[in-house]
């Protein structure tokens, strides 16, 4: 069921560009930018990957503050992920909080994304080189990481972030601040949103893209 699932959200993340460009009658251009456009350099991905970002959402480049500032998913997180309602269950009564599709909770450092799902970590850090990313919407373009640094070559971080997926890491600072202290009502988070606080966890929101292809 789980990989029926992965293959129907990569259809959906393969086709949603073509979907929304078409409905808003944005240009033919943009549309071949999203299905076609690679440039010199760049390979298409098979599979969508995605990228956890921190930066000034109107910028067009910045500074990497830190090495967990910018990684990447290089597998869909979300069909790997556990609902807050089974954390008990398929993470903190198993073995060394093995999640069922075989990656670590960590207690002290944990993600959520918008449905209400635990998710796996990032890799961290993202490494140098050009990305073609996109936010499913009117802007594909090239990124690049270099020297602690991101660059577009088009548009700002916000034109190329995914606004219905949210993430977020939580990080305990006092009583709670686990998975357990998060209310399942608060999901689905609405597109662009903040995503929920969790009582006793300090909380950074990560804007995410969608990484289509990778220098060769």
């Amino acid at each position: 069921n789980k990989q029926r699932d992965a293959a129907r959200r990569e259809f959906v993340y393969n086709g949603i560009g073509a979907v929304l460009l078409g409905a808003s009658g944005l240009s033919t251009y943009s549309l071949y930018k999203y299905n076609f456009y690679t440039p010199p350099g760049i390979q298409r991905l098979p599979r969508t990957q995605f990228i956890a970002a921190l930066g000034d959402p109107k910028a067009s480049e910045g500074p990497i503050v830190s090495k967990d500032s910018w990684g990447l998913w290089n597998v869909d997180p979300g069909p790997r992920g556990v609902f807050l309602r089974d954390y008990e269950k398929d993470i903190l009564q198993k073995d060394k909080m093995i999640a069922p599709a075989g990656w670590t909770f960590d207690p002290n450092n944990w993600w959520l994304e918008e449905h209400g799902l635990i998710m796996e970590s990032p890799d961290f850090p993202l490494q140098d080189g050009k990305y073609l990313v996109t936010g499913g919407r009117t802007v594909t373009t090239i990124l690049t990481i270099l020297d602690n640094k991101w660059k577009l070559d088009e548009g700002t971080l916000y034109d190329i972030t995914h606004l219905p997926c949210r993430s977020a890491k939580y990080q305990p600072n006092g009583d709670g601040g686990s998975p357990v202290s998060a209310n399942p009502k608060d999901f689905p988070v609405t597109p662009g949103a903040v995503m929920p606080s969790v009582p006793g966890a300090k909380q950074q929101d990560y804007a995410v893209l969608f990484v289509l292809g990778k220098t060769v």
